[in-house]
């Protein structure tokens, strides 16, 4: 079980970055296309906003599945 939750967390982070090109390629509004209209406006205060949110979801999601660990498998703890 600990390296499906493993598999899943770490693909959260390509679904983050992978949603700029999708949301490019079928029109679809969102941080990706929100993204991308900001690079090419060069609107840097969007950038950053975007680059942070990005990073403070993959953060979360990578310290949700730590702690997932440890009710998964028992026998992880921290010392």
């Amino acid at each position: 079980m600990i390296p499906i939750l493993t598999i899943i967390s770490m693909q959260f982070g390509m679904l983050l970055g992978g949603s700029i090109v999708t949301e490019a390629i079928f029109s679809i509004s969102g941080v990706g296309r929100l993204m991308l209209e900001a690079i090419n406006m060069r609107d840097y205060p969007i950038i950053q906003g975007g680059v942070l949110f990005i990073s403070i979801a993959f953060c979360l999601v990578n310290l949700t599945a730590d702690i997932l660990y440890a009710f998964v498998d028992p026998r992880i703890h921290v010392k």
